[in-house]
């Protein structure tokens, strides 16, 4: 199901980043040293938003890298 709050995602095993851009504000937001299991998860979620909630946001270091 897509999500209304994500647009987009991206994530490098060999770097461990997952990358996210956001609907609304346009941001891009990296997040470090995510774990392929994580990831995985994150894509089959159901409800895109609440996983990023519960189990992304607040769980790993990350840092803006762009905004359109």
């Amino acid at each position: 199901m897509p999500s209304t709050s994500i647009r987009k995602t991206e994530y490098d095993p060999e770097r461990r980043t997952l990358s996210v851009w956001f609907v609304a504000s346009g941001k891009c937001l990296q997040f470090e040293d995510v774990p392929p299991e994580s990831f995985a998860e994150f894509r089959a979620a159901f409800a895109k938003g609440r996983f990023f909630n519960d189990h992304i946001r607040n769980h790993f270091r990350y840092r803006l890298v762009g905004s359109q």
